[in-house]
């Protein structure tokens, strides 16, 4: 397993849809090794496969950051199935750092992808795992968080980015 680099927002790969994986072999199987190491070290509880670089459909989601491995969730070509409710929620993305803000999820859904065997499972979801899985699978459809929010925020975040950029470059 490897550490892969997190992008940032402004990256291209972060806004392309991502392309369906077509089947899983010891390529996806690494891929997914990589990402839970790369989600632990960060750390976080969700992480998609274009934050990485990658353009397949491949999330992992723990919501233990690594303390249960119970709570490992790894979804390939992942599909929200329903949804329930909603829910205005703060979050945050290892991709937009720095940044929280409250946006408006589901509260419940039932996702279905693949295990790592290449076996289909559903996952039924509420309140933050169903928060995270919608989330990461944004990111597999070129969507980050903060496009969610008011032209007015994202207005906001583009300049506090803009600032934070321009002194880490003066450091």
């Amino acid at each position: 397993m490897a550490l892969r680099e997190i992008l940032i927002i402004g990256h291209p790969m972060l806004v392309k849809k991502a392309e369906p994986v077509e089947r899983v072999d010891a390529d996806i199987v690494r891929l997914a090794g990589d990402m839970v190491e790369t989600l632990h070290a960060a750390p976080g509880i969700g992480l998609a496969a274009p934050q990485v670089g990658v353009s397949k459909r491949l999330i992992v989601v723990d919501l233990s950051v690594g303390e249960n491995k119970d709570d490992l969730i790894v979804l390939v070509n992942p599909t929200v199935l329903g949804k329930e409710g909603e829910v205005i929620c703060e979050e945050g993305c290892l991709s937009v750092p720095d940044i929280r803000e409250k946006v408006a999820r589901p509260y419940r859904v039932t996702v279905s992808g693949l295990d790592l065997e290449g076996q289909t499972v559903e996952v039924d979801a509420e309140d933050l795992l169903t928060r995270v899985l919608c989330h990461e699978i944004d990111h597999l459809d070129g969507i980050l968080f903060v496009e969610k929010l008011s032209p007015l925020k994202r207005k906001l975040i583009r300049k506090k980015l803009k600032k934070t950029a321009a002194a880490g470059k003066k450091a």
